[in-house]
């Protein structure tokens, strides 16, 4: 079995959009209402790769799943804190790919410089929860019917997961304490970019 776990670019968002268009369509586990066009989609990748990483984990060939990670907030003060997903094609649930993908991609994340992920669930959804607890994300808190889709107002649950200790001075406060996060291409010159990216190849 031939196992790779690599960034993902604008070629595979059609094969992404065939694991996410049916989670869109016929589940609560998205909250778009209508799946992206490929091109939308395309684009989502090449913004947000700039900062942060895409990831893909192909099995023989075949795109087995995806994660990300997307800014928490736009404001600055929230730089260091990301918000993750991760998505797996029906055919290769239960075979430890999620877990492959969260553990490369919060590997990079950490490299980067960020020190917080935080993952919304529309609940009830057991499995997803299996998994960000399984990588220690624990729980937050719930926002009680924030969503409304498939007919019903939705849950939405929140786990949040510590990269690294956090820094802290006793310089003076209006002076930037905390470096900022180093974009995607500037941590692809790092020693360690290839290490962190098979690191979740170990775990399949």
């Amino acid at each position: 079995m031939k196992l790779t776990i690599r960034l993902a670019d604008e070629n595979d968002a059609s094969q992404m959009l065939l694991i996410y268009a049916p989670i869109v369509q016929e589940t609560t586990i998205s909250f778009e209402l209508e799946p992206p066009s490929e091109t939308e989609f395309q684009n989502r990748i090449k913004n947000y790769q700039q900062q942060m990483p895409w990831l893909v984990c192909e099995i023989n060939g075949e795109l087995a799943g995806y994660a990300y990670a997307n800014p928490y907030r736009t404001r600055a003060a929230y730089q260091w804190s990301v918000e993750s997903s991760v998505y797996v094609a029906e055919n290769h649930r239960r075979k430890g790919v999620a877990k492959a993908l969260y553990t490369a991609l919060f590997k990079l994340l950490q490299l980067q410089g960020f020190y917080n992920v935080v993952a919304a669930i529309a609940l009830p959804n057991q499995p997803s929860v299996a998994v960000h607890e399984a990588v220690g994300f624990v729980p937050v808190g719930v926002f009680h019917r924030v969503g409304f889709k498939l007919g019903k107002w939705r849950d939405v649950g929140y786990w949040q997961l510590s990269l690294q200790p956090e820094q802290c001075s006793k310089s003076d406060s209006s002076i930037q304490l905390v470096n900022p996060p180093l974009s995607v291409v500037e941590i692809q010159k790092s020693p360690l970019w290839n290490e962190a990216l098979t690191s979740g190849l170990l775990l399949m």
